[in-house]
């Protein structure tokens, strides 16, 4: 849990954003007034997680899930936002999908990769085995050259 009130509030930054975001161009905000809403997103916040936490703990988990926080949402009574929300998990998790998708493409490809560069190693061992192999009876006809000679 954190030690100060301060450490519980949102970045300055993620809050300028999301209120430039919100806002028509031109729309100035003065720093008290995102100080003031950096301060109710942070509660908000934690006041959701609480909630969440609740319905959680009723079903004797440590772990809080998405359902959990979309029922926090209708207890709160910010049914409005509960459409929103499933819409952006739904992109969350196909998201989600297509990176792990791409991750296991990389992970094949990487892998087939690796057995191609073995078998041409494999391949390269095997031909200097061979010419090893030669390069003795060439020697040997060498020495029978020399000792004719």
């Amino acid at each position: 849990m954190a030690e100060r009130p301060e450490d519980l509030n949102l970045p300055n930054a993620v809050i300028t954003r999301i209120i430039k975001e919100a806002l028509p161009d031109g729309v100035n905000v003065s720093k008290e007034a995102r100080r003031a809403i950096s301060q109710a997103a942070s509660v908000f916040v934690l006041y959701a997680t609480s909630c969440a936490n609740n319905f959680a703990m009723k079903a004797k988990r440590k772990t809080l899930n998405a359902g959990d926080v979309l029922a926090a949402m209708e207890e709160m009574e910010f049914e409005r936002f509960l459409e929103p929300l499933r819409e952006a998990l739904e992109v969350y998790k196909k998201g989600q999908k297509g990176k792990k998708e791409v991750s296991e493409q990389k992970r094949k490809d990487k892998e087939k990769k690796l057995d191609t560069e073995n078998d041409k190693s494999r391949d390269e061992e095997e031909e200097e085995e061979e010419r090893m192999e030669e390069e003795p009876d060439a020697e040997n006809e060498a020495e029978e050259e020399e000792v004719e000679n």
